[in-house]
């Protein structure tokens, strides 16, 4: 597999998540608005709480790879941008090693969870939703986002590309 692949990759992936989370976020719009027009109406909407709990952990979770390609997540680098670009190189370098193990273990975890969950039949309170699925999805946002910072790597590496902000 080469670079160019994953990246094609990475970028299709993160393009369906994207909407994919879009569509969640419009759903958590919709569910507030409806929330409150019917609160003051009628009664509240049962099982708002549960509903924006799920529907916000994956707006965000698959959310977190496209960010990174677009270079949206916030940067300080005061400090690192006084170093020689070599210095700068291998600091990335690291970064970007650190950060692909951790968010692939903390994807691999996400996963062995909703395993978990979805062998006790963990549900909600109110609406009786199944836990795993969501679980499941915060797993795939998390790899989705270690896909895209090797491809970062990679290309920093290989390329010489440096992350722009």
């Amino acid at each position: 597999m080469n670079a160019e692949f994953l990246d094609k990759a990475s970028r299709i992936l993160n393009q369906v998540l994207i909407w994919i989370g879009g569509v969640f976020l419009l759903a958590m719009i919709l569910l507030t608005c409806s929330n409150i027009f019917l609160r003051i109406v009628l009664l509240p909407v049962k099982g708002t709480f549960e509903l924006m709990g799920f529907f916000g952990a994956i707006a965000t979770a698959f959310a977190l790879g496209y960010t990174q390609r677009k270079r949206g997540h916030i940067a300080v680098d005061i400090l690192v941008n006084r170093f020689s670009a070599r210095t700068r190189k291998a600091l990335n370098s690291i970064t970007y090693v650190m950060c692909v193990i951790f968010f692939a273990i903390v994807g691999w975890r996400m996963a062995q969870w909703a395993g978990t969950l979805r062998r006790t039949g963990e549900v909600t309170e109110t609406l009786r939703i199944i836990f795993y699925p969501f679980t499941y999805g915060v797993a795939l946002g998390c790899f989705i986002l270690s896909l895209v910072l090797l491809v970062d790597l990679l290309k920093l590496i290989f390329e010489g590309e440096e992350p722009s902000r």
